[in-house]
């Protein structure tokens, strides 16, 4: 069985070390790929730029999505994840420092499966990525890769 992918777009890196250890601290062990950016997490998903050679079948078991991003915001990336056939179903987690309640609306309104405020505790913080890991990469069942509906 193949280890579960996790797409971390983050530009903190800060934050990536924080999620990076509190996944690690849990015991979540999957594969972690990084983007600092809207525009990477794109070409990660479509497999393009330094992601051309990316398996295109293999996509990713959740994507943690920053919503303040270079480049590419995460309302735009998540309304692109939405909107290709191939990743629309692929589950998104929006980890972000906002409370704003534009930001919660919108981010249900284009297609996110959760919507999660990073505690500022690291405690807190841990315990917050250990139940989405849990929820996520052991609980969740996803639409098959290659499968249209």
């Amino acid at each position: 069985m193949k280890m579960k992918k996790i797409l971390l777009v983050e530009d903190n890196p800060d934050d990536v070390d924080l999620t990076l250890r509190a996944l690690k601290k849990n015991n979540i062990l999957n594969e972690v790929i990084v983007v600092n950016d809207g525009e990477q997490a794109l070409n990660y998903l479509e497999c393009k730029g330094r992601f051309k050679d990316s398996d295109p079948g293999c996509l990713p078991a959740v994507v943690l999505l920053d919503l303040k991003l270079p480049k590419v915001d995460g309302h735009e990336i998540l309304r692109a994840i939405r909107e290709n056939p191939r990743t629309k179903f692929v589950p998104v987690v929006i980890l972000t420092s906002s409370l704003e309640e534009e930001d919660i609306i919108k981010g249900y309104k284009y297609g996110a499966n959760s919507y999660i405020r990073k505690p500022v505790d690291f405690q807190q913080f841990s315990t917050a990525v250990q139940n989405l890991g849990l929820y996520w990469l052991l609980l969740n069942e996803t639409v098959p890769n290659g499968v249209k509906v």
